[in-house]
């Protein structure tokens, strides 16, 4: 699947009704939600297909395609099952705060409703959008977001985004970071842009003086430039390595020690970019556990490395039971692919590893 955004043209009526149908299905997100939590308590689940077909009746009351009322049902529906299955947190209600910012199409776009100008909405009509090329593809479904520099058409297309990648047996393991983004295990390495850190000052300034459309448009433009990045990283090593093994390091958890620092990186975006995308060409992309990477000696197997957060300052060491001289971060990185290989840390010696 291939996600494209185009960026709507919208007249003042347009306009108007949008910001009129996110009011109204906040209102909407609310009802499935508080109706999931109390009937929970009584013991009362919902299958996905029976609660979005609660409100079945309710869109041409309100004017709303009725698709669109599942999708928002079908929306809470998932964030509670979440919720249930402990992988994520109980949903906040929609509200000023906490506001409803996208409004989805879940039926089939015929490519007959787009042009290279304007693309057909249930009810709304024909939209103006900035032309762009768009691959060619059944449309599966839309959603219309609001964001802070304006609104936009997500598309999604039942096609692949394919690119040229390089004829090689070459194989890679990557350890992450915060310093750099992405550390190969050949010594390549990819800085850590830092995009909130250099943006945080107009950032700050424009929250004193609480200017709240200028905060949004900032935020948007640290996360486009951080998602830019990862794209490019993440098709640069795609192109080139044939085995690519990611560490598979528990994000949440250093996110709680090192707060923005993990989330400004993009680790997270990052792996997943690679791993579509590997998909995609026929790569082989596997995450690999972490533990005692950063310890371990990549030529012996010995565990005498830095460890702890008092072993972060420690860039570089010596290996006491070999003599090698690493780079902490490499080093890491050649224990990753080693392991993604299927080497035993206890063996790498006696494989004159």
């Amino acid at each position: 699947m291939i996600v494209r955004e185009l960026k709507l043209k919208l007249t003042k009526e347009q306009e108007i009704i949008l910001k009129e149908w996110l009011w109204i299905l906040s209102g909407v997100f609310n009802w499935a939600s508080r109706k999931i939590k109390q009937d929970a308590k009584n013991k009362i689940y919902y299958s996905k297909m029976d609660f979005q077909n609660l409100l079945a009746e309710h869109g041409k009351k309100i004017g709303i395609p009725s698709h669109t009322i599942q999708g928002i049902l079908i929306q809470a529906w998932s964030a509670w099952d979440k919720c249930f299955k402990k992988i994520g947190r109980e949903p906040n209600l929609k509200s000023a705060r906490n506001k409803l910012n996208s409004i989805p199409f879940l039926d089939a776009i015929p490519l007959s409703r787009l042009t290279l100008k304007t693309i057909k909405i249930p009810v709304i009509g024909s939209i103006r959008y900035f032309k762009q090329e768009i691959p060619q593809g059944k449309i599966k479904q839309a959603r219309i977001i609001k964001r802070a520099s304006g609104w936009y058409c997500q598309i999604t297309i039942d096609a692949k985004h394919l690119f040229f990648v390089k004829k090689t047996e070459e194989q890679v393991g990557i350890d992450t970071g915060f310093k750099n983004l992405a550390v190969l295990s050949n010594g390549v390495k990819y800085e850590n842009q830092r995009n909130y850190f250099e943006g945080q000052e107009r950032l700050a300034k424009a929250q004193r003086g609480k200017n709240k459309k200028l905060s949004a448009r900032l935020h948007e433009r640290i996360a486009n430039r951080r998602k830019d990045y990862n794209h490019k990283v993440s098709k640069e090593i795609v192109q080139n390595y044939k085995e690519i093994y990611i560490v598979n390091d528990n994000l949440r958890g250093q996110s709680k020690i090192f707060g923005k620092s993990v989330s400004d990186a993009g680790i997270s975006q990052l792996r997943n970019f690679i791993l579509y995308k590997s998909e995609n060409h026929g790569r082989v992309a596997k995450l690999v556990d972490s533990n005692y990477t950063t310890m371990t000696c990549s030529f012996c197997g010995a565990r005498i490395g830095p460890i702890g957060l008092s072993g972060l300052a420690v860039r570089d060491w010596v290996c006491s039971a070999c003599g090698a001289v690493h780079d902490r971060d490499v080093n890491s990185a050649m224990v990753i692919l080693n392991l993604g290989l299927g080497y035993s840390l206890v063996n790498l010696k006696s494989l004159g590893i």
